[in-house]
């Protein structure tokens, strides 16, 4: 049973997540929260695998309380809520460490789906929307000395591997590219995500642009 935490200022709209989250056999709706600091003081004491986090509140924003909520071991993994596909909100919660973000008009079995991959340990940005999110930002940051220790600390392979996922490319994509079986390549990913120490995807794409190794407008892009 996947638990699931609910936040969003809007009584209605969390009412319709939860009767929409609890219809399903495998998913349980363990606590809801008007804004991000009621969101916060719950989550110390309310177990769950994973929080619908709304970007946009009062008191305490859906960023600032996914860095106050991930900041802790052991915490659930953050699927944030935008209404616009390339909020800046949204870039922001992925930099702080969310799993992923959906449109809040979502057809009801995404919202499902994501909520499922999210507490799998994948993300929910299909591949398309994660390279338009990052690429747009993605130039405004400067490099990161930790990024680029991490990246350089990768074997050749795994660079390789790691440009193809800040492209917005899949497994079975990178396989084909690559000349590997799908099954090592999701060897070398976990083997990437274990060595930079980061969640999922979505923290690769952003380690790649933070390093330098990919970038939208500098000149950085690599042709692999």
């Amino acid at each position: 049973m996947i638990s699931v935490f609910v936040v969003d200022d809007q009584q209605l709209v969390r009412a319709g997540f939860a009767m929409v989250i609890d219809s399903q056999p495998d998913l349980q709706v363990v606590g809801q929260a008007g804004d991000g600091e009621d969101a916060v003081a719950q989550l110390r004491h309310t177990r769950c695998d994973v929080v619908l986090m709304d970007v946009r509140m009062p008191r305490l924003d859906g960023v600032a309380a996914t860095e106050r909520i991930l900041a802790v071991p052991g915490a659930p993994r953050v699927l944030m809520l935008t209404t616009f596909d390339l909020d800046e909100y949204a870039y922001r919660a992925l930099r702080a460490g969310a799993s992923g973000f959906l449109l809040k008009d979502s057809p009801p079995a995404d919202l499902l789906a994501g909520i499922r991959s999210v507490a799998l340990g994948e993300t929910v940005l299909a591949p398309s929307t994660t390279r338009r999110l990052v690429e747009r930002y993605g130039s405004q940051t400067a490099r990161d000395p930790e990024a680029v220790r991490v990246v350089a600390s990768l074997t050749e392979r795994e660079r390789e591997i790691l440009t193809a996922i800040a492209r917005g490319r899949t497994n079975p994509e990178i396989a084909t590219e690559l000349y590997l079986a799908e099954a090592t390549v999701k060897t070398h990913v976990g083997r990437i995500l274990a060595r930079a120490g980061r969640r999922d995807r979505v923290a690769l794409v952003i380690l790649a642009y933070a390093s330098g190794l990919v970038g939208s407008a500098s000149g950085g892009d690599t042709s692999g």
